[in-house]
């Protein structure tokens, strides 16, 4: 019985399951749209062509019921999904191949019961046995035992799952160790870029990444040697706060732990499994070490990828957007000497309120002296522009400071809810554009799902149409007489059905956000491939050779400037003024609550927020923007 139903359970007999694994073949079957191509994928000409070149492939993943948005697609002129499509097809286009190297040393990590310190999964098989309850036993001793073996029970179930995604992500790896593959491309309904195939992709693990390199190599050239030194410092996390100049001699000052860590990967100092990222990072040693040992470094012929991420992309473009001065600063769109680090500098805005208010008494501003550091704080300023609720970043921080011993535990729900409100007044100190726009987006998502009674709409500066697919669906009920018996299916589909105002107000800013990190990506996808170079992003981190990084680096914040000289926030409110407010033929101007309600509704969506001073062409000179 599990509460008022029952659940009734049919298994087979234990020598039937051991028949069936003793005749089973000793190898795994996937669908072809869940593996990598070995050919280019078909082009996306439209909605409805292009992927895969026998199976299906959708355009954009929506579930079943979320209907508006395809009609929207269907509906739009096909001229203005070009960018969008062209975008997919030059993402798609990249040929990629397997690290052997590196393959071979991760599967001899697996299959020697794998590392937790180097995130090869153990197969459950490395648990200890569960104790047994005895007879002898006292009630409160088989409670501690009960307890025990659910605790194993658990991660005996976790340590599986993770064993098998590694053992398919491998096996795939292992399958394709020869071969030169493609990852056909699609997007969600923000617009946001994914492979399609979902186990062995550029967008997995540290695991994942290090097995993939470029399939087309290119020579280093005179600087690519140097961008090989420094993202091997950006993967090992030493350096965040460091200078280009500092983190390319701090490498040559590693290079012979580098080469150690290339030449003998387990049996030396290991000074890659140290690092933040380990196996890329040992790939990346291997990359500088075959091309120092090929005796010309310029003329080396390299397949590795070099990475530059963006620093709190989402606040850079609530910055932009806001033409905030002081926030544009603090997530490096400005030219600095050094990268500015935004998590430190809320954590010291954080810590100065509470010295402040721990000298006038304040316990628990007392017991956080000396925790308030910037691992503490990092997460929850990183989620603040995709929406995070104080109650989420209370969690966030709780996790945290519960990760540090010395910090008393008793104190931790407290801690957490002082930490949680510090961190966001000291966020809308730092960032007083961002905290504006983001109320004007909540706002209008809030109006027009309540009182117009639909999902929130925009068209992102590509031309690429989004509805947001959260409707409240009716609970499915069971009759009374038959727990088992559902009544009639009925399908939902969000044109039909009231929005979720919960949803489409706290989504809305993030994903709009979203939509422009996207239109961003995509930008510069359309322009690398203009200039001939490679471009892989992972959202908003971007790849390509070594050699070429300075022009990706260069065309990104191009297109970073061109993007955010558009009217991006005046464009968002004619589109909503047009689509949902009230004519003033539908007013009747008695000073009923309703036409109140209607008059705050058209108010609220021309109130485009206010404009710093940021001057949006220092991006160019930005050092540390993506990096």
């Amino acid at each position: 019985m599990q509460g008022v139903h029952l659940k009734e359970e049919i298994k087979p007999h234990p020598t039937l399951v051991k028949l069936f694994q003793e005749a089973s073949r000793n190898e795994l079957v996937f669908e072809s749209t869940s593996v990598p191509m070995t050919s280019p994928p078909l082009p996306w000409a439209s909605i409805r062509t292009g992927g895969y070149l026998l199976s299906a492939a959708k355009i954009i993943r929506l579930p079943y019921q979320a209907h508006q948005q395809k009609c929207r697609l269907e509906q739009a002129p096909p001229e203005d999904l070009y960018p969008s499509l062209d975008s997919l097809n030059q993402l798609g286009a990249i040929p990629w191949k397997i690290n052997q190297p590196v393959l071979d040393i991760i599967l001899h990590v697996f299959n020697n019961n794998g590392d937790e310190k180097l995130a090869i999964p153990q197969p459950p098989s490395e648990l200890p046995a569960a104790p047994s309850i005895e007879s002898h036993m006292t009630k409160q001793e088989k409670f501690v035992i009960r307890k025990q073996r659910l605790v194993l029970k658990r991660k005996k179930a976790e340590m599986y799952s993770l064993w098998c995604d590694a053992l398919y992500k491998l096996s795939l790896a292992n399958h394709f160790r020869n071969d030169k593959f493609w990852f056909p491309h699609n997007m969600d309904f923000r617009g946001r870029v994914y492979p399609c195939p979902p186990h062995l992709n550029h967008l997995g693990s540290d695991v994942a990444r290090a097995l993939l390199v470029f399939a087309v190599g290119e020579p280093l050239g005179s600087k690519g040697l140097d961008w090989l030194k420094i993202h091997v410092v950006n993967l090992t996390g030493l350096k965040k706060r460091d200078s280009i100049g500092d983190r390319l001699e701090f490498a040559n000052s590693k290079l012979s732990q580098i080469l150690d860590s290339a030449n003998y990967p387990l049996e030396g100092d290991k000074w890659w499994a140290r690092s933040e990222e380990p196996w890329q990072t040992l790939a990346c040693c291997m990359e500088i070490a075959k091309a120092i040992e090929s005796g010309d470094p310029e003329s080396f012929i390299s397949h590795f990828p070099v990475h530059q991420d963006g620093s709190c992309n989402g606040l850079q473009h609530y910055a932009a957007l806001g033409r905030d001065e002081a926030g544009a600063k603090s997530v490096n769109l400005t030219p600095c000497s050094l990268p500015q680090d935004v998590y430190s500098a809320i954590a010291s805005l954080v810590e100065k309120v509470r010295q402040k208010e721990a000298e006038n008494g304040h316990q628990v501003a007392q017991v956080l002296e000396g925790f308030i550091k910037r691992k503490v704080i990092k997460q929850t300023v990183m989620t603040t522009v995709y929406g995070v609720t104080r109650y989420g970043a209370r969690l966030q921080i709780a996790k945290q400071l519960k990760d540090i011993p010395e910090f008393p535990k008793e104190h931790l729900w407290s801690a957490s809810i002082y930490l949680a409100g510090r961190t966001f007044d000291s966020l809308q100190e730092m960032f007083t554009s961002t905290k504006e726009i983001q109320d004007w987006f909540t706002d209008c998502a809030r109006m027009i799902s309540n009182i117009c009674g639909q999902n929130m709409e925009w068209v992102t500066p590509l031309a690429l149409p989004i509805v947001q697919p959260y409707f409240r669906q009716l609970k499915k009920t069971f009759d009374a007489h038959d727990p088992l018996r559902l009544k009639e299916n009925k399908s939902f589909f969000d044109m039909f059905e009231r929005p979720n105002v919960m949803k489409q107000k706290n989504a809305f800013p993030p994903n709009f956000i979203h939509s422009l990190d996207s239109a961003h990506m995509m930008l510069t996808s359309l322009n690398c491939e203009r200039e001939k170079i490679t471009f892989v992003s992972v959202h908003d981190c971007f790849w390509t050779h070594p050699h070429t990084v300075e022009t990706m680096n260069r065309i990104c914040r191009e297109q970073f400037v061109a993007l955010h000289s558009q009217p991006i926030l005046e464009d968002l409110s004619d589109f909503l003024v047009r689509k949902y407010s009230y004519r003033e033929s539908d007013m009747t101007r008695d000073g009923s609550l309703l036409d109140m309600t209607k008059s705050e509704l058209n108010r609220t969506l021309k109130a485009v927020p206010r404009k710093g001073t940021f001057d949006l062409k220092s991006v160019l000179e930005s050092i540390y923007f993506f990096s």
